[in-house]
């Protein structure tokens, strides 16, 4: 979902003290969670994108935004998302990750040259 380079760079800086955490989350919120089969990787993005707004975990939403649009959402998707999540989390909030991922969906739509 993140990138196996993601993941490769999350556990290298692993130490004695993050070490656990970081087999927590690697196996459960990258792995089991991300595939059970009730919900496809698309919806549980969707979910991921307005958790995170909801939460203003605006560095997490910038990772999630990226894996969004590598699990099938559109641009215009994630901004829908994002606009719904204006009515339920606030406009503050919605403000705040329309920032991160137009950000991010310019770097990752912007044509290589």
């Amino acid at each position: 979902m993140l990138g196996d380079a993601y993941v490769d760079a999350a556990e290298a800086v692993a130490d004695e003290f993050s070490a656990d955490f970081q087999d927590f989350v690697t196996r459960y919120a990258w792995g089991e969670v991300w595939t059970r089969p009730a919900l496809d990787r698309h919806a549980r993005s969707v979910v991921t994108l307005t958790a995170l707004t909801a939460g203003g975990h605006l560095d997490d939403l910038a990772l999630h935004t990226r894996a969004a649009l590598r699990n099938g959402l559109t641009p215009a998707e994630i901004r829908e998302v994002l606009m719904h999540t204006a009515v339920y989390c606030g406009a503050p909030a919605a403000n705040a990750a329309f920032v991160v991922a137009q950000r991010v969906i310019q770097e990752e739509t912007r044509p290589e040259g």
